[in-house]
């Protein structure tokens, strides 16, 4: 069951040009926009290769978070708006099957995702260090931790307002999650900001790709918290109509 509801969700992702558009082309268009205009300054990161060092491992957060946030919860809007998701009540498919279900359908295209944007820091000049596993388990939270938040957004408002509220989180967590501008740039608030999903995914991949080292503790801690709280919230407040 948790198979074939997982490739009916893959195939509704690919069918969507709209969210395609959001998660995979406005990410790499942003990758080389900041790589290659220097308007978004960071300190020792003067050459191309150094900024892409930079930006991509940000990128990549965001590409995750673009799908499983703010996709996912616009999807699940618009499924409960359109009836989708009361048919599928109606269906002996148990409420925490339909959600792993989409977590896993949004896991499988975020390996399309997070290679495209790979090649393209390659050709940027980008340099990874680290090991696949630390990137792998940040990846992995990551995408839980945003898609409860998403499953928990598109399951309880109705699908025009889960559309405005996602995007305008999104530009929120883009500004403010570590992924265009460094957390000590917002001074005091940096301690309270490192403790967003995006700032700890961005973080911590940029530690492992950039520095070579494992995944930061901090980092696999708050995404675990943010992983365990949205999907258990999700669960419980998720409702098909």
């Amino acid at each position: 069951m948790l198979l074939a509801q997982t490739g009916a969700e893959l195939k509704l992702v690919l069918r969507n040009g709209e969210q395609v558009l959001l998660n995979l082309v406005l990410p790499l268009g942003l990758l080389v926009v900041v790589t290659l205009l220097p308007f978004v300054s960071v300190d020792g990161a003067d050459t191309r290769a150094e900024r892409a060092g930079y930006f991509v491992p940000g990128v990549l957060a965001l590409a995750v978070m673009s799908s499983s946030f703010t996709g996912q919860a616009i999807a699940v809007g618009f499924e409960r708006q359109y009836g989708v998701l009361k048919r599928l009540g109606a269906t002996p498919l148990p409420r925490s099957v339909l959600l792993l279900a989409k977590t896993l359908g949004v896991l499988v295209v975020q390996v399309v995702q997070l290679g495209a944007i790979a090649l393209v820091g390659l050709a940027l000049g980008w340099d990874p260090k680290g090991d696949v596993g630390s990137v792998l388990l940040l990846v992995a939270l990551g995408t839980a931790a945003f898609s409860g938040l998403g499953l928990l957004l598109g399951g309880t408002l109705p699908g025009l307002t889960s559309l405005a509220v996602a995007n305008l989180v999104w530009l929120v967590l883009l500004v403010l999650g570590g992924v265009l501008f460094p957390l000590d740039a917002f001074g005091p608030a940096e301690g309270l900001l490192s403790l967003l999903p995006t700032a700890a995914l961005s973080h911590g991949l940029r530690e492992v790709l950039t520095s070579g080292a494992t995944a930061p503790v901090h980092d696999v801690l708050a995404l675990a918290a943010w992983a365990v709280a949205g999907l258990s919230t999700a669960a419980r407040f998720f409702r098909w109509e």
